[in-house]
């Protein structure tokens, strides 16, 4: 009989390879793996967690309420580093880990964020749409070989993205709480206040977490002073970017485009920037590669056994 029961949600999780399978099987671990072809995870989730130890998450939300129904639960494992979507008081309250795998991720994340820029540049997705609508169109793109990159979180995935661009021979402008040395000496970084980044900047990444103080930190005001030109890509969090607000900036020209990897709702089916030739929509996939499954599924695996045997993991959250 196995020792411990996990619940996994994460819908990627052991699809690129089974060593975080083989992970839970060698701590002596039975798993169940909740599909939404069974209907809505989060609601099957309320039933499944009663008698689970550990919790492998993907997005959804784990409220209060899930929580308070498990009964001998002893971590939440979440597949990725983002945790918004947890109550850690909750989790807190119950002595319950929240855990997160950063780093993992990070690569492939990056890639987005610069594949993303270029689409939006040189117009990628409304050249292939019209070419496959028999219509060809050829609009204007812009460059971005020695333009000026801001990096808005200029933590790991931030300073991927830059030292990426670096090959496109960009100016690197940072706005962080905390200041790289290293990044700054090898890439020529200039930390600067989320003012002049947003007013310097050609393209703009966002790698911020979703918190009180982030949520809609580039709202109207801020799109009044990006160049109109200004290309803006998320790839960290929806509701760090008033969505309301970049509509209106796209509609009337503000900026030139957007990219989210990362919205509000998900999937935005109903929100207006669906309509937006200028902005590109993606499923929150940056970390959707089989290098980043692979390591993200393991480091989850690992995270959840740590805890599971008694230890204090490095990665969690919740403390």
């Amino acid at each position: 009989m196995a020792e411990y029961k996990v619940v996994i949600t994460a819908r990627s999780f052991g699809k690129a390879d089974d060593k975080a399978y083989d992970c839970l099987r060698k701590a002596g671990c039975e798993w169940v793996k909740l599909n939404e072809a069974d209907g809505p995870v989060e609601e099957q989730l309320r039933d499944a967690i009663k008698d689970a130890d550990a919790l492998i998450a993907g997005l959804e939300d784990i409220d209060a309420e899930t929580i308070n129904r498990a009964e001998k639960l002893k971590v939440i494992s979440r597949y990725g580093v983002g945790y918004d979507k947890v109550d850690l008081a909750a989790a807190r309250q119950k002595g319950i880990q929240v855990t997160i795998t950063p780093g993992a991720n990070g690569d492939s994340v990056a890639d987005l964020a610069v594949a993303l820029m270029l689409d939006v540049a040189r117009n990628v997705t409304i050249m292939d749409g019209s070419i496959k609508a028999r219509s060809q169109k050829r609009p204007q793109g812009l460059e971005m070989f020695e333009k000026t990159l801001g990096i808005i979180g200029a933590g790991r995935i931030g300073q991927g993205v830059g030292r990426r661009c670096r090959g496109f021979n960009m100016k690197i402008l940072a706005y962080d709480v905390f200041e790289d040395e290293s990044f700054k000496k090898e890439t020529g970084a200039e930390y600067v206040d989320i003012e002049t980044l947003l007013r310097e900047s050609d393209f703009i990444t966002v790698h911020s977490p979703l918190t009180e103080e982030t949520h809609n930190m580039i709202s109207t005001e801020q799109f009044k002073i990006m160049k109109k030109d200004a290309i803006l890509v998320n790839t960290a969090r929806g509701g760090v970017i008033d969505e309301e607000a970049l509509y209106a900036a796209l509609e009337s020209g503000e900026i030139r485009g957007a990219a989210l990897d990362a919205t509000v709702d998900e999937p935005p089916y109903d929100s207006p920037l669906m309509g937006c030739e200028n902005c590109i929509l993606t499923p929150h996939a940056g970390a959707g590669t089989r290098e980043a499954s692979s390591r993200m599924s393991l480091m989850a695996a690992e995270n959840a056994v740590c805890v599971l045997e008694g230890g204090e993991c490095r990665f969690n959250v919740a403390k």
